[in-house]
């Protein structure tokens, strides 16, 4: 008899492979992975090349260690995540990071009809989602996905993902406190900017890996 997490397994795989199915008939080009291991070998494949790699400030993609192994390959890492960074730094990085030859980023939601979403405070890791890097790959981890529309999308995020994120950052927030989005107002609010990617875009070469485990928020 199967065990609840090889249950799970099975109805996730199919969930996974149903979007990797539409997200290819959207012009995507998507692939079904088993766990994250397997991504971090797509990745360090894809890397060969490249000689900037962008992170986008994903918990799916820092959870991967990808770092260490792509500088050992003497990739410039362009994170502006790291400790230490004043202001101007960052921002001189995430400006470098729209113009790199590897973008590695998460995204928020995807719907199993193949849609991306996400939402940003600044809009750095969403823009560079669609336009700028030369290649952009998108960790999408199965408790991303959404059997839904776009509005249940948003949704996700703002319920499962917002309120950790602000909290992850420090973020003096409504939602840092109660655990809950209130639609606030607030200086350091963090979701100001929503983008929809429904088709791929015609000038950018994105690969979208759909992995068969939670990764991230």
């Amino acid at each position: 008899m199967s065990t609840t997490e090889e249950l799970n397994d099975w109805a996730y795989a199919h969930k996974c492979q149903k979007t990797v199915e539409n997200l290819k008939k959207n012009g995507f080009d998507a692939l079904y992975c088993h766990n994250g291991e397997e991504v971090f070998h797509y990745i360090v494949n894809e890397a060969a090349e490249a000689k900037s790699v962008g992170f986008g400030g994903s918990l799916s993609i820092a959870d991967l260690k990808l770092s260490d192994k792509l500088k050992g390959m003497g990739k410039e890492i362009l994170n502006h995540g790291v400790p230490g960074l004043s202001p101007e730094e960052k921002l001189v990085i995430t400006r470098r990071q729209l113009t790199c030859d590897l973008f590695l980023t998460g995204s928020n939601a995807v719907t199993l009809s193949g849609v991306l979403v996400n939402i940003d405070g600044n809009g750095n890791r969403a823009a560079a989602m669609f336009f700028g890097p030369q290649k952009v790959i998108v960790v999408v981890g199965r408790n991303k996905l959404v059997d839904g529309s776009i509005e249940d999308a948003v949704q996700r995020i703002k319920t499962y993902a917002s309120p950790p994120n602000a909290k992850r950052l420090n973020l003096a927030t409504p939602c840092t406190t109660t655990g809950f989005c209130s639609d606030c107002n607030s200086p350091q609010r963090i979701c100001r900017v929503t983008t929809i990617i429904e088709k791929k875009p015609r000038n950018t070469d994105i690969k979208v890996l759909v992995v068969n485990e939670d990764m991230g928020l």
